[in-house]
């Protein structure tokens, strides 16, 4: 299974940089010099990354074969991913890959069912869960522990303790129609 780690963006300077929008909570290793990526479109690549530079809040890549700023931008949009199931389970038991999320089922302490994890959102206060539930709005639950005390792979399910109002909050319709 691929995985995105990054986004290929604008070209920066005229000797084939690239910017690079990221996409894992590991780019020293992923982005590392000598690192081969595959790509989406896979015609696009693989590219090896000969080096890497910060500049003003963004990575900036140089890969072997990108020689001039017109192959730097004939890459725009490029999607960087990496296989998976090549690399080792996350160390710390209470850290997943989102794809060992995603299709979850999601119930409350008690037993409840509310719906599948649909997908992880990182947003600058934390991950987030999507739940998925049929015939109403999606869930966003906050991915802490004190909300989410238990993840369990084997049984296919998170258990989620809402906080007073979570599950209301969700019930509302949303729009402008829900102001009032």
């Amino acid at each position: 299974m691929e995985v995105t780690i990054g986004r290929l963006g604008r070209a920066h300077g005229l000797h084939g940089e690239v910017a690079v929008e990221i996409r894992t909570d590991d780019p020293e290793t992923r982005f590392a010099p000598g690192s081969v990526l595959a790509t989406d479109p896979a015609g696009r690549g693989p590219l090896t990354i000969t080096a890497t530079r910060p500049h003003r809040g963004r990575l900036l890549v140089t890969f072997a074969e990108v020689a001039d700023r017109t192959a730097a931008e004939a890459l725009a949009g490029t999607l960087l991913v990496l296989d998976i199931t090549a690399l080792p389970p996350p160390n710390d038991p209470d850290e997943f890959y989102d794809h060992q999320l995603i299709g979850l089922a999601a119930v409350t302490v008690d037993g409840h069912a509310l719906g599948a994890v649909a997908d992880v959102l990182h947003l600058p206060g934390g991950d987030v869960l999507a739940v998925h539930r049929p015939a109403t709005p999606e869930l966003l639950v906050p991915f802490r522990a004190a909300i989410v005390p238990e993840v369990d792979l084997l049984k296919g399910r998170v258990v989620i303790d809402p906080p007073p109002g979570l599950l209301e909050l969700a019930e509302r319709p949303a729009g402008p129609e829900a102001a009032g």
